[in-house]
């Protein structure tokens, strides 16, 4: 995707271009001159403001007088259990953090666009892609550890041993698109909404650019929301245990 680099970028490129190559190094990537991207400086933004908000919310915790900036994570932890609980079941408890950090890193990942002179990182494919490639690993991996390799492998060959074979390419199948489905997904719509919010920016102003900007809001607040359910449910799928 051929991008112009944002003031952000600009000052790593100018400035740690080193530190850069050394990253794409361990990787086996060639260096460059200018090796950071928008989508890659943005995410690295978006986790520093995520690991100062936590910090001052942590240092200012009360439980006799709650300030309105607990009172609102407050909320958004309440209303994450009780999503775990709607989809997951009680069971889901432990995977309650994850659940929450996917949740908070695509809702800021998705409204840190529309600050003037920042991109949101999830309208590249990259950072969409990795937090779904990071949502598969994990609900196999807790699969596994709920109920072993060899009763999470079973669930892929179906109830029914002579349809096996074909139940097992099935399986398959549908567990590597469901990444490429979230990728896509929040690509797509971060990717219209920041083109849209961008070109009534500049044709007009004041009430129009408001109205987009509010949609984008929503949009990204459901993006967010669409993300973790899924992961929810593909993690209720993974622990669930058959009925005999």
């Amino acid at each position: 995707m051929d991008q112009t680099e944002i003031w952000l970028t600009k000052i790593f490129n100018d400035h740690l271009a080193g530190l850069g190559n050394s990253l794409l190094s361990l990787v086996k990537m060639p260096a460059s001159p200018r090796p950071w991207t928008n989508f890659v400086s943005m995410e690295l933004l978006v986790v520093l403001i995520i690991v100062v908000v936590f910090a001052v919310l942590r240092s200012s915790l009360s439980v006799a007088r709650p300030g309105k900036f607990q009172q609102i994570f407050e909320l958004i932890y309440e209303f994450i259990e009780g999503q775990t609980n709607d989809l997951v079941g009680h069971a889901g408890q432990p995977y309650l953090a994850f659940f929450g950090m996917l949740f908070i890193f695509v809702l800021f990942a998705n409204l840190i666009g529309l600050i003037p002179g920042f991109e949101a990182p999830t309208m590249y494919p990259y950072v969409p892609a990795g937090c779904a490639v990071a949502t598969f690993l994990y609900y196999n991996l807790v699969g596994i550890q709920v109920k072993g390799l060899w009763n999470h492998l079973k669930h892929f060959a179906g109830p029914v041993l002579w349809l096996a074979p074909l139940m097992v390419v099935i399986e398959i199948v549908g567990n590597l698109a469901r990444p490429l489905s979230l990728t896509l997904r929040l690509y797509a719509n971060m990717y219209a909404g920041e083109a849209v919010t961008s070109v009534f920016l500049g044709l007009t102003y004041l009430v129009v650019p408001a109205l987009f900007m509010a949609l984008h809001v929503f949009v990204a607040l459901l993006q967010a929301y669409i993300f973790m359910a899924l992961t929810m449910v593909y993690v209720a799928g993974s622990v669930a245990h058959e009925e005999h």
